[in-house]
């Protein structure tokens, strides 16, 4: 039996009206999730592993998405030394 590989489906012109934007979280160009994953279940080993071992490229953030990052990671850094410094303040 031999598996195809992953294929991105174009949409069909006569499922939408024309000029009309797909709704909000629908990409046209990606398959159905539902799809995708059967597409995926029926890969040989090998071809699952070569498939989902593609690095994903860098997601483009604006400055504003960075500097909350930031700011999230300081706060848990910060928040872990409370809560290590309140175990050992504890253990005496």
């Amino acid at each position: 039996m031999k598996a195809t590989p992953l294929t991105r489906r174009e949409p069909n012109p006569r499922s939408r009206r024309a000029g009309v934007d797909p709704p909000v979280g629908e990409s046209p160009v990606h398959p159905e999730p539902a799809a995708e994953e059967e597409l995926i279940m029926h890969l040989e080993p090998d071809q699952f592993v070569a498939e989902t071992s593609r690095p994903v490229p860098r997601a483009q953030l604006r400055r504003g998405a960075i500097v909350a990052l930031w700011a999230l990671r300081v706060f848990a850094i910060a928040v872990s030394l409370m809560v290590i410094y309140t175990f050992i303040d504890q253990l005496h």
